[in-house]
């Protein structure tokens, strides 16, 4: 069952300035908007939306509730690229990399499943809408993964 988002989350979430368009992530810039709180809190990246067509890719960030450990390593969650086809109302997600505590990126692992439809209330259907429709997600929330693991661990808190 998802949970609601606090309105002061939100305020602060959303306290940041917007900066519209694509922009390559690998300079470390980043405008994460919290779509959705379960399991985990999912966050989108919006400046790594790419357009194509009824096409779009978007990068989320999947975070834990806390610091989950393999071996001697904490890790904070982890990446995961997602293509939709906004008029099939579709959804693919394309890989997973985990992200170790402090921020390093382990290698993508890609995820061969097809395609499929993104059900309402699901992850993939908000991460839809919101790369689909980047007006309706309002403006964009904070640009530094450290910021987007304290607001998905405060989201996932209450």
């Amino acid at each position: 069952m998802k949970r609601a988002i606090p309105a002061l989350l939100l305020c602060a979430l959303f306290a940041a300035p917007a900066i519209a368009g694509p922009q390559d992530e690998r300079d470390g810039e980043h405008r994460f908007v919290l779509i959705s709180v379960g399991r985990f809190a999912v966050l989108a990246d919006m400046v790594s939306l790419e357009r194509n067509g009824d096409g779009v890719r978007l990068r989320a960030f999947q975070v834990t509730e806390q610091d989950f450990q393999i071996g001697d390593q904490a890790y904070w969650g982890g990446w995961s690229w997602w293509r939709f086809d906004c008029a099939a109302r579709t959804a693919d997600r394309l890989d997973f990399a985990a992200v170790k505590a402090g921020g390093a990126e382990g290698p993508a692992t890609p995820d061969p499943a097809p395609p499929y439809d993104a059900a309402p209330g699901g992850d993939a259907a908000e991460l839809l809408a919101a790369a689909c429709d980047p007006a309706s997600v309002g403006p964009y929330g904070v640009s530094t993964l450290e910021d987007a693991v304290f607001v998905g661990r405060e989201a996932l808190s209450q």
